[in-house]
């Protein structure tokens, strides 16, 4: 099976303008996670996919693999698919979307989703065990439920399922509550289709890309991990997050 990493970047964040090109304990955020994501087995090759000039000529700098992409994406899995569709015609059964804005991803992370992959799933993701109630609450935490075969029932930003017999401050005791990791691959074909689809009811109550997919009949097979990797969306998410990390 080959599969093609993307990290989609780009310039305009409006918490965080510029991001990709901040620094992170000596390196660029894009530097450190095209670096991590490299050391994943079964990533067959690595790109950014970025749509600044900037970003695009400092990937080539520190000789990393890169291509240039439109500026009107208005997602990331969007410009996955563009990127895959610059690959020259090399085919790819999947493509990974790796968050340009985790520079601490582990390399087992990534290993431990292509490692599940195979023809029958359309798109897989990973889900960890929610560890403390303040997470569970917060609706910047993405949480999931699945079914007996491992496939998305479905995605929200509160706290799913409701247990109708206890009070809220008592959920995280009860059950084991998962929290959405998002660390996507699509099958190539599926890629396609995804991004033609118009945006869905579901996707809009909750800000969600991916309840737009299960509304339109596509299965997302979730796989469990213990890796957790937070995203930096603001400057002082990174200062909290180097101070975390010894890197």
């Amino acid at each position: 099976m080959k599969i093609l990493g993307v990290i989609p970047v780009r310039f305009h964040s409006t918490r965080f303008p510029g991001k990709a090109l901040a620094d992170v304990n000596g390196k660029s955020m894009v530097q450190r996670v095209y670096e991590q994501a490299v050391k994943a087995s079964g990533l067959n090759k690595v790109v950014v996919a970025t749509d600044h000039k900037n970003i695009f000529e400092h990937v080539k700098e520190f000789g990393g693999e890169v291509c240039m992409t439109s500026e009107r994406h208005p997602s990331g899995t969007d410009r996955c698919r563009e990127a895959y569709e610059l690959m020259n015609g090399e085919k790819y059964d999947f493509v990974v979307n790796i968050q340009g804005d985790e520079p601490f991803i582990d390399p087992g992370q990534i290993e431990e989703l292509v490692s599940g992959l195979d023809t029958e799933v359309q798109i897989a993701t990973q889900a960890k065990l929610i560890e403390d109630q303040q997470r569970l609450a917060d609706p910047n935490c993405v949480k999931v439920i699945f079914g007996l075969q491992g496939n998305a029932i479905y995605f929200s930003r509160t706290p799913i399922p409701y247990l109708r017999n206890y009070p809220g401050k008592d959920w995280y005791d009860q059950f084991g509550y998962h929290q959405h990791i998002g660390l996507y691959a699509y099958r190539s074909d599926i890629l396609k289709e995804l991004t033609e689809l118009p945006v869905s009811s579901l996707e809009k109550a909750e800000g969600l890309e991916q309840l737009r997919w299960l509304e339109n009949g596509f299965t997302i097979k979730v796989f469990a991990t213990r890796y957790h990797a937070d995203g930096i969306d603001t400057p002082q998410d990174l200062k909290n997050a180097l101070s975390l990390y010894n890197t």
